[in-house]
């Protein structure tokens, strides 16, 4: 059964949401991408203006912001998506207080008010996402080494955030 984009994009978001971790590079760095963990705007819901947030340290390589792209692959490896966007600094005190978390505490010696806490947001722009769903005959077919035509493995969209 086909989805619909948006149909995918809420996967995408469910996905995150249950394992919030993404691998993100600024596009004019030669420097590796880092694992953060995205803090979403559960108030406001899961795609609050198409952004998702960090909390890190000022000195972090992703501090000056700029162009960015993140990579994610669900917990379960049915879902991986390719996102493009934009790191800026996040100055919106109630923002970050709503969605500051003891796990998020735990990385900076003074909490919230660690002098060096950095609240980035990641404004996403488009986003490429894959869904792995072989099925029973897609797995048969695996198993024997059989041919798998592409649009038995899942779906694919790229699309605007």
């Amino acid at each position: 059964m086909a989805h619909d984009t948006h149909d995918i994009k809420q996967e995408f978001w469910k996905a995150l949401a249950k394992s919030p971790f993404l691998m993100v590079k600024l596009d004019d760095s030669q420097d590796h991408a880092l694992p953060m963990t995205a803090q979403l705007d559960k108030e406001e819901g899961p795609a609050h203006g198409g952004a998702v947030w960090f909390f890190t340290d000022k000195n972090n390589r992703l501090a000056p912001g700029g162009l960015a792209m993140a990579q994610f692959s669900a917990k379960g490896h049915d879902l991986f998506a390719c996102i493009s966007g934009s790191i800026v600094e996040e100055k919106d005190e109630a923002l970050i207080d709503r969605l500051w978390s003891p796990q998020a505490s735990a990385w900076f010696e003074g909490g919230r008010q660690a002098p060096s806490l950095l609240a980035l947001r990641f404004d996403l722009d488009d986003i490429e996402i894959w869904t792995a769903d072989l099925g029973v005959v897609g797995m048969l077919k695996l198993m024997t080494g059989s041919k798998i035509d592409p649009q038995e493995a899942g779906e694919h969209v790229q699309t605007t955030v």
